[in-house]
């Protein structure tokens, strides 16, 4: 097993007990919660007439069900409106804090934890929520958890877990331009599968992550648990000081942030670390990534062909081939040239200030194909904000973007955006699932922010080192 990596030292620290099961019993720093997962964790503390055990260790927000277009209350949506009312009766009665759309502070659960800082190294992190693991990016051990799990740490401020093993990733190399940090998330699960990661955290190593802003990295842990992991984290470095040092938590606090950051810096893999698999893969050779299929581990270079089902293991064929037939496209063709109908440019993948920023570039002076129905969904209110600041929103929308509130939206079409048909979508999210935006037979494509920008544009899958303005990460 492995020792001495930032996994095991955290780990430890929070470790309450062995339970019989053989799991541990975890302490948990912070604990996010949404509209979705917990109002049955809720109830089942009513039922047993218990209270939250550390509400000052649980912070709330809305953001899968909360319209991005209408935002007034009451909701269109009745079961929309009806999780929202249960989530503030919830809080309230708890005492938890909430990000609600009248703070300003509202948005995706994995945006606003890390940009309010309350986000940090060294801490274990769960939520109702699979791309919890998105955290790590500051070195914390974050994990998405159950109902189940939920009403645990609700009630206790612990959960129990089975440690898993830690296999480093280590990107060498410097990104060529076009190439962003999705690429690399998506070469990663290409080559490893799914499930490669199942049994496994995901350490990310090297001089391309090191290289990476704080949103970057987010993209990257964000996508672990598309590979099979169980969360993927990043070493804290003066990138992640420098992000936290300007946050809400320690902005108008200095000593709170030179009182923490030796422990921040104790936490940190040791150079003589032992793993428990090593994985190298070579950041210069990467281009601007694409899904061909309905798997995020189905994705391959632009200009590069889609491949037979049967050049790829046994046990993946078949899912190859419903793939390829679900999205039309034929072994030996690239992506480049397929036809969209849709792009979306939002997500807890890709939705901050950043990755708006990139695309804006791409964008500007140009736009959306006519076909093309486009639209653009910060991750979060703050951000909404600053982009408007910047002048961004209106290079949107001068373009033909529809530009909506902070939400999860058309990543997982639980409000009212979403595909209607076979519309095919170019995405900036997280899973190609068939059904996943909103349609059985929609089709979606995933890939880094710039890519969305320049296939919106051109009404297909373009490969934007081809376009002007193109930026590196």
């Amino acid at each position: 097993m492995s020792e001495g990596t930032l996994y095991d030292k955290v780990w430890d620290r929070h470790a309450v007990a062995e339970l019989p099961t053989g799991q541990t019993q975890l302490f948990v720093g912070l604990h996010l919660i949404h509209e979705v997962t917990s109002p049955q964790a809720f109830g089942m503390l009513r039922e047993r007439d218990m209270e939250v055990a550390y509400p000052e260790l649980t912070h709330a927000t809305v953001d899968h069900i909360v319209p991005t277009a209408d935002q007034s209350r009451p909701y269109g949506d009745d079961a929309a409106e009806e999780m929202m009312a249960e989530l503030e009766e919830n809080v309230r009665e708890a005492g938890i804090e909430f990000s609600d759309p009248t703070t300003g502070n509202q948005g995706i659960v994995h945006v606003i934890g890390p940009e309010q800082g309350i986000t940090q190294p060294g801490k274990t992190i769960v939520c109702g929520d699979s791309h919890t693991s998105t955290h790590g990016a500051f070195g914390s051990l974050a994990f998405g958890i159950g109902t189940s799990q939920i009403r645990d740490v609700l009630a206790t401020g612990c959960v129990a877990m089975e440690k898993q093993k830690v296999r480093k990733i280590e990107v060498t190399g410097e990104l060529s331009e076009g190439v962003e940090a999705k690429d690399i998330i998506l070469e990663v699960i290409r080559r490893l599968g799914t499930d490669g990661g199942v049994g496994y955290v995901y350490e990310y190593a090297g001089e391309a992550i090191e290289s990476l802003d704080i949103e970057g990295r987010m993209s990257i842990c964000n996508m672990s648990i598309e590979g099979g992991a169980r969360a993927g984290y990043v070493n804290p470095d003066e990138t992640t000081y420098e992000w936290l040092a300007e946050t809400d938590e320690f902005a108008d606090d200095p000593e709170k942030f030179e009182r923490l950051k030796p422990y921040w810096e104790s936490i940190r893999s040791e150079d003589d670390a032992e793993y428990d698999d090593v994985v190298v893969v070579d950041g210069d050779e990467l281009e601007p990534t694409v899904t061909w299929g309905t798997t995020p581990g189905q994705g391959v270079g632009v200009t590069q062909p889609i491949p037979a089902p049967e050049e790829l293991p046994e046990e993946k064929q078949d899912t190859a081939r419903m793939s390829q037939k679900h999205m039309g496209v034929d072994p030996g063709d690239t992506m480049e040239g397929y036809d969209i109908d849709v792009a979306f440019l939002g997500s807890c993948t890709n939705a901050r200030l950043p990755d708006l920023r990139r695309a804006a570039k791409i964008v500007e002076g140009r736009e959306v194909h006519p076909d093309v129905r486009a639209m653009v969904v910060p991750g979060s209110q703050r951000v909404q904000e600053q982009a408007e600041k910047e002048g961004l929103a209106d290079v949107f929308r001068e373009a033909g973007f529809d530009w909506r509130n902070a939400g999860c939206s058309m990543c997982l079409g639980m409000n009212e955006d979403q595909l209607e048909g076979d519309e095919a979508c170019a995405s900036s999210s997280n899973r190609n699932f068939i059904g996943r935006q909103g349609s059985k037979d929609g089709r979606t494509v995933l890939m880094n922010p710039q890519m969305v920008a320049a296939a919106a544009i051109e009404g297909k899958v373009t490969d934007v080192r081809n376009l002007s303005e193109v930026t590196t990460v």
